[in-house]
């Protein structure tokens, strides 16, 4: 099935930041005061949610917005820290020029998302959220739907983490998950994605082209 409205993650989903996450990690450990993570735990971290993972470290979840803003202003300070995977913006450009209605709901930054995606390529995009919080993005997602006039179930979200599952199927929307992002495919699985995403290419099996007829209430 394509959907009339494909909504995109950002972190772990269009661009590369896992590697600058994983540089400044126990910075915002020291700074916020939870445990910092040696390198042998990544990989079993991966298949945790954020919820797991902030109580495996001693982080109380109500710190976490604070640390989600902390991380966008080292981003922000670091210009090469969210490069867009390979094949990421070419993919996006064919998307748009068949006439699929794209938007985006993010946890960073503007600014950040804008630099990586290119302030030109985001202006054609018909809805972008930034700035939500990592635990409640399905009321920017019923919002986008709201705003591009399509109802929920008739949109999709793609990303990389249990919390974008969750959020999408809180906001009645159906769910795509990546494999190259912060979380491990497996630990994607019990959100029951109805697609599996293995390369950057796949995106253009989601957008329906040539656009979509709004839907009035």
């Amino acid at each position: 099935m394509r959907y009339p409205l494909l909504i995109m993650d950002f972190d772990g989903t269009l661009a590369d930041s896992f590697p600058f996450f994983c540089q400044v990690f126990n910075q915002l450990a020291q700074q916020h005061g939870f445990r910092p993570v040696a390198g042998h735990e990544v990989a079993a971290l991966r298949q945790c949610s954020v919820r797991q993972i902030a109580r495996q470290l001693g982080l109380p979840l109500w710190k976490l917005p604070r640390v989600a803003r902390h991380f966008t202003q080292l981003m922000h300070d670091a210009p090469d820290s969210a490069p867009l995977f390979p094949g990421v913006g070419a993919v996006l450009d064919q998307l748009l020029q068949q006439g699929v209605t794209l938007a985006l709901v993010s946890s960073n930054a503007r600014r950040n998302v804008a630099r990586s995606l290119g302030e030109a390529r985001l202006a054609r995009f018909a809805a972008v959220e930034c700035g939500s919080a990592l635990l409640g993005k399905a009321h920017r997602l019923r919002q986008v739907a709201q705003r591009c006039q399509v109802r929920p179930e008739q949109a999709i979200y793609v990303g990389d983490q249990q919390a974008d599952g969750d959020a999408a199927r809180r906001a009645g929307m159906a769910f795509a998950a990546v494999s190259w992002g912060y979380a491990s495919l497996d630990s994607l699985r019990p959100c029951q994605p109805v697609h599996c995403l293995h390369q950057v290419e796949d995106f253009l099996l989601l957008g329906r082209p040539g656009g979509h007829q709004p839907i009035m209430a």
